[in-house]
């Protein structure tokens, strides 16, 4: 199994969840802006869509989407822990968080780090889509230890790594939702998610709040 990745990209929630399960991988870096791999490979040969993550499966195969590799890792591995068993509601919710972050945070993250929209536009996306979004997650937090019940899931990963981006790529502080503050606290202490950051050499974990 191989991840292509780039430093502190959607890739990198994709590594904490290898660690997390424990699982033997190789680790490609790719360049975003030149579409070349460490070992000189055409990452448009790879997959087309020329981000990451993706992970290669076996020769023939390539998955990419951010939580549909998270739910395939998860389910070959049958870690229930990090996705519930097929038939349990919490499955479905962890997924439905899953598929939050990424249409609702991740997405919106990309729109504001787009250098080709003018700053006041960015400042009315920010204000009528992702900081809303990021009120529900507070404000949901606030009663809830993970997304999903008292469990680190796949979508908490998810979720710790958007959370990661804010101050760090888009200069937007936590502080603003406490609960969001005091959860991503707790969570960049995990194992996995120390290993992942030092793996990138991502320095920046320890000052990202």
């Amino acid at each position: 199994m191989k991840l292509y990745y780039s430093k502190g990209a959607a890739s990198l929630i994709v590594r904490i969840m290898i660690h997390e399960m424990n699982l033997a991988c190789i680790f490609e870096s790719v360049d975003l802006k030149t579409k070349i791999t460490e070992t000189g490979g055409d990452f448009l040969n790879i997959t087309p869509k020329g981000y990451v993550p993706a992970l290669k499966v076996d020769d023939k195969t390539i998955l990419t989407e951010t939580a549909v590799i998270l739910q395939y890792l998860a389910d070959q591995q049958h870690a229930t822990a990090l996705l519930p068993e097929l038939g349990n509601i919490n499955r479905y919710r962890v997924l439905e968080w899953a598929n939050f972050v990424s249409t609702e945070l991740h997405k919106n993250c990309a729109v504001l780090l787009n250098p080709n929209i003018h700053d006041a536009t960015k400042d009315i996306l920010f204000n009528t889509g992702l900081k809303m979004k990021l009120n529900m997650v507070n404000d949901h937090l606030s009663k809830n230890q993970y997304l999903v019940q008292d469990q680190f899931t796949i979508a908490d990963g998810y979720l710790f790594t958007v959370l990661f981006w804010l101050p760090h790529f888009l200069k937007i502080e936590l502080s603003s939702w406490p609960h969001l503050v005091s959860y991503f606290l707790k969570l960049k202490n995990r194992s996995s998610i120390q290993a992942a950051f030092q793996e990138e050499i991502i320095e920046e974990i320890a000052e990202a709040i």
